[in-house]
């Protein structure tokens, strides 16, 4: 007989869900089987095993690092724009309250 394993609703972390989906990857039990013995949905289970499937090659690439240094970039230009912008709008506030 088996035994019903109760679903947790829980956030889990990184290293489990890699442990989780690496175990689903290699295929050696079925994804019911997995899900009980963690005691999550198998559905979970499958979308972590697509997850790993479709975005592990970016681990490994070299160009990981050049696009957080430009995302660091854009981010600060955007941070300079904000801040031109907002001085143009209080800028703006005052002449319009000096001329009411």
């Amino acid at each position: 007989m088996e035994e019903k394993v109760t679903i947790n609703r829980q956030p889990r972390s990184a290293k489990f869900k890699l442990k989780v989906a690496l175990e689903a990857a290699q295929e050696k039990e079925t994804l019911n089987q997995i899900a009980n013995k963690y005691g999550l949905n198998p559905g979970q289970v499958s979308q972590w095993k697509r997850h790993l499937q479709s975005q592990g090659e970016q681990i490994f690439s070299q160009g990981s690092q050049p696009n957080q240094k430009q995302q660091e970039k854009k981010e600060a230009e955007l941070y300079e724009q904000i801040g031109r912008l907002k001085m143009e709008l209080d800028w703006l506030k005052k002449k319009v309250s000096s001329v009411s």
